[in-house]
């Protein structure tokens, strides 16, 4: 009987340490989908100010156009991100002289392309003056 209790005192050692393996891997695992929850949210946020930048680009240019574009390509610093205003002018004869100017606001983030703080937005108006 000796015998018999002396191959089985081991086994609940590994059992033990096989579920502390266990329970360390999806500490790891929830730890690691936490962090990549928060980069999203934190990208979402940076995506929506980006928006808000180039609009605000867009709504400057709009208003800078009289009869020609303004100095082009313009660029403005909006809440941390560089705004690139551009316009591009047509005319055209149709029963008159018709000016339409293409606007175009791009806001970055600072950052290489590809990063994961990189955002940028791009906004296009087409008006008639």
């Amino acid at each position: 009987m000796i015998t018999g209790q002396r191959l089985q005192q081991g086994f609940a050692a590994i059992a033990a340490i096989f579920l502390v393996v266990i329970l360390a891997a999806l500490g790891a695992f929830m730890v690691s989908f936490s962090n990549a929850q928060h980069l999203t949210s934190a990208q979402d946020i940076q995506g929506s100010r980006a928006y808000w930048a180039a609009r605000a680009g867009l709504e400057w240019g709009i208003a800078s156009v009289t009869t020609v574009c303004p100095t082009s390509p313009t660029s403005l610093n909006v809440e941390g991100f560089t705004v690139e205003v551009k316009c591009t002018p047509t005319t055209y004869t149709d029963s008159g002289t018709v000016n339409l100017f293409e606007i175009t606001a791009l806001a970055k983030s600072t950052g290489a392309v590809g990063s994961p703080g990189y955002i940028e937005r791009s906004l296009t108006a087409s008006m008639e003056r």
